[in-house]
């Protein structure tokens, strides 16, 4: 569902006052104002205001909100549920009962303007197909329009996002190329991210040189823009009537970077067979072994199954005991180790060292 004039709904709990727009001034415009009643577009409030509008009304309908995101919100009656998903002026609505979803539709169209888009088959630019099996979400469309943007429809395709030999560096001595259209793809690349976890990595190596960018770096970014021109239709297939069991994974790339030796962190997350949530990222400090840089690795894993587990609560599902998976059994020793272990001490005098000396 979408909502009209979204932040013209939201109401003015305070005195604000505004120069007369253009075509509709009244009297001496020297010395008088407009004192506003309503929310208008371009009130550094609106958003503010129209979010906590909205809240009031879904609240008051008997919706719960979600305990670590405030624009999910759920409703439970018996077996039936319905879940409701804000992202500024667009609603998604997901539910196992038609009444109740067609009471909920009801109620909000009441409450504000609002436009039925029907069953969810394109939303922020990912494209929904439900079927009998489950549900698979892609961005085939957006991939071709990047590849259109970026004039690589034509040339041969490749079957991996970056070779796994490459080790990225600054290329000082290379040729620069345009900073802008570098920096366009890199973002077009991160937005495809949301539902193709198998460039992320190599598109976050990529996003570290967006300052002064060479020619090498240009040729790994449309290495993967041809990589996708073969695999435009990959996308993620959530089935259903499966358990719904949480698990992690972690591993590392143990200095990776060749500009600062920092490591490179990589969980991601499963709900059964599906996965939910990934992520690869430079870890802040330099690691100074495997160990540490996989023992980083499996503790950022750790922290978003914690908050994994926190929202499936809100879901009615309680997960006891979550299994994180890491290829490394020194780590894993630390962790089951409560005293001081002979492998950690090297970490906590790195972590100490700086400290004396200031």
């Amino acid at each position: 569902m979408d909502v009209k004039t979204t932040f013209l709904n939201g109401d003015i709990d305070e005195t604000i006052y505004m120069v007369q727009p253009e075509n509709f001034v009244s009297g001496d415009p020297k010395s008088m104002v407009c004192k506003l009643k309503k929310s208008i577009y371009g009130l550094k409030q609106a958003s503010r205001q129209w979010y906590h509008k909205f809240h009031q009304v879904v609240v008051s309908f008997g919706f719960e909100t979600n305990a670590v995101d405030d624009c999910v919100y759920h409703k439970f009656s018996g077996s039936k549920c319905i879940f409701l998903v804000l992202y500024v002026d667009d609603i998604l609505l997901a539910t196992n009962d038609s009444g109740l979803l067609h009471d909920t539709k009801k109620y909000l169209s009441k409450k504000f303007e609002m436009k039925d888009l029907g069953e969810a088959s394109f939303v922020l630019g990912i494209q929904i197909k439900q079927c009998q099996e489950g549900i698979y979400i892609s961005q085939s469309k957006y991939t071709k329009e990047l590849l259109k943007k970026f004039d690589i429809e034509e040339g041969r395709t490749v079957s991996t996002p970056m070779a796994t030999n490459v080790k990225i560096d600054k290329d000082e001595k290379g040729k620069s190329v345009d900073e802008s259209k570098y920096r366009g793809m890199i973002g077009s690349l991160l937005y495809l991210t949301a539902s193709r976890p198998d460039i992320l990595h190599a598109v976050c190596l990529c996003a570290r040189f967006q300052s002064n960018p060479k020619e090498y770096h240009l040729s790994a970014v449309k290495r993967i823009f041809r990589y996708l021109k073969g695999t435009i239709q990959y996308g993620l297939f959530y089935p259903k009537n499966e358990n719904f069991s949480l698990k992690g994974y972690s591993d590392s790339d143990y200095v990776g970077c060749r500009v600062d030796r920092k490591s490179t962190s990589g969980t991601c997350q499963m709900l059964g067979n599906r996965l939910v949530s990934w992520f690869s990222k430079k870890q802040n400090s330099i690691a100074t072994s495997t160990v540490e840089a996989e023992y980083i690795a499996a503790g950022s894993c750790c922290a978003q199954v914690l908050w994994m587990r926190q929202q499936l609560r809100d879901y009615e599902i309680e997960e006891k005991e979550i299994s994180i998976m890491c290829d490394n059994t020194s780590p894993i020793a630390i962790t089951q180790n409560h005293v001081l272990h002979s492998r950690t001490k090297h970490i906590d005098v790195r972590y100490h060292f700086i400290r004396d000396h200031v």
